[in-house]
């Protein structure tokens, strides 16, 4: 056999344990009533209790009235590496990307269905004190973010910084005004863009890129149309569009240039692999990249009560990805069966076990550091997983590590 045929378990097991997410199983719970008090910030805007330097989510009853873009929020991971927050990250330095979110008492105004940052959860929770992919967010004056990383004070450790944006009426204006005074104090440490095409037109692309931003990026997530308006869209009362989100890819693509724009995406959300793979194809064709996350349901969210991806599902996957994008491989040199499950890479078993030995392919993908192009400064520790299940390696897999992958891919060495 020429090419790497992927060995098929036998339908018993598979029926115990099956190995992909099916579209039929992960159906998003309906988005509650929001009572009325609670709506667009209302509890914070009318106790208007000011802030007081950092803020760590849930550390005060009546969470402060706090705006980007004096205030930005950061991941757990960017705050422990900038001394901002105590402890420690398994087997990892914490991050090389500084991610950082826009802040607002009235939250992101879409309601993703997988998203702990949905607006559904005003019934309960704060904005400020909603966890994301996985973690707490600290809100902190941009000042003093700024006044850390120009001094050095995060050691070296940042490759790359990250602004996130969210659907907010704010959210362009705000976005620039971050990005122009990072340029002004930290121009050596490059900007990506986590952008919100919602609220954008090609003029707010091409203001960012003219204002420094290197990458620009779209949240794509969902891997179909279908998946998308059932976990983004009129399914779950959000305000997002497929055809907006790709419209803003395109102006991406032209704008930022090859290299320069990629898209993330979601494996386990009830598309195929065909499904996913056929979008990354699509991405590398324009001249871009796909980041990868694996699903992993987020409490509070309207899907916190669905499985994880299937380990098999997400290497399979995370390695055909790896493929498409970096050792310039192409869909249609792989085959997929009948439900659109991968089944042979169309690579000689060689160079599939020399790619699988390497370990770059199950790192966390994302905009490059200063490592090599095809390792991300954005490793997001943990983000869509636990320590003790990693589906996105933060660090180098070593072969305890690539032992594991192997048999969740079920080849032999």
């Amino acid at each position: 056999m020429s090419c790497l045929e992927l060995p098929r378990s036998p339908a018993s097991v598979r029926t115990k344990e099956p190995d992909a997410n099916l579209a039929a199983t992960m159906q998003p719970r309906t988005p509650g009533v929001v009572p009325a008090d609670r709506r667009n910030g209302a509890a914070v805007k009318a106790h208007s209790v000011p802030p007081r330097g950092v803020y760590r989510p849930n550390d005060n009853i009546l969470t402060p009235d706090m705006r980007s873009p004096a205030y930005v929020q950061m991941s757990t991971a960017a705050a422990i590496t900038l001394g901002v927050m105590q402890g420690a990250m398994h087997r990892t330095c914490c991050t090389r990307c500084l991610n950082l979110l826009l802040t607002y008492p009235e939250g992101c105004r879409a309601n993703c269905a997988y998203c702990g940052l949905a607006r559904h959860r005003e019934a309960e929770r704060d904005y400020a004190d909603r966890n994301f992919i996985r973690v707490d967010w600290p809100a902190v004056p941009y000042d003093e973010v700024l006044d850390i990383v120009a001094s050095g004070g995060d050691g070296g450790q940042f490759h790359r910084m990250c602004i996130s944006m969210i659907t907010h009426p704010n959210s362009d204006e705000d976005t620039r005004t971050v990005l122009r005074r990072w340029m002004e104090r930290v121009p050596h440490i490059p900007v990506s863009i986590l952008s919100n095409p919602t609220t954008m037109t090609r003029d707010d692309v091409q203001q960012l890129h003219d204002l420094g931003a290197d990458i620009f990026t779209v949240a794509l997530d969902a891997a179909n149309p279908e998946i998308f308006e059932r976990t983004r869209g009129r399914g779950v009362q959000s305000p997002h569009s497929w055809d907006k989100y790709w419209e803003i890819l395109h102006a991406a693509a032209e704008i930022f240039g090859p290299e320069k724009f990629g898209a993330h995406l979601i494996v386990g959300m009830g598309e195929s692999e065909l499904d996913v793979l056929t979008q990354v194809q699509r991405l590398r064709d324009l001249g871009g990249h796909s980041h990868m996350f694996a699903f992993f349901p987020e409490k509070g969210s309207l899907m916190d009560h669905l499985p994880a991806v299937p380990r098999p599902q997400w290497r399979r996957v995370q390695l055909a990805r790896y493929l498409i994008d970096y050792r310039g491989h192409s869909l249609d040199r792989m085959r997929f069966d009948d439900e659109g499950r991968l089944v042979d890479y169309g690579l000689p078993p060689e160079e599939i076990e020399r790619i699988v030995a390497a370990g770059t392919a199950f790192r966390t993908s994302g905009c490059p550091g200063k490592e090599a192009d095809d390792v991300s400064a954005c490793d997001r520790p943990y983000g869509d997983s636990p320590p003790s299940n990693i589906a996105s390696y933060p660090f180098k897999p070593n072969g305890n590590d690539l032992r594991r992958v192997r048999g969740q891919l079920g080849l032999r060495r």
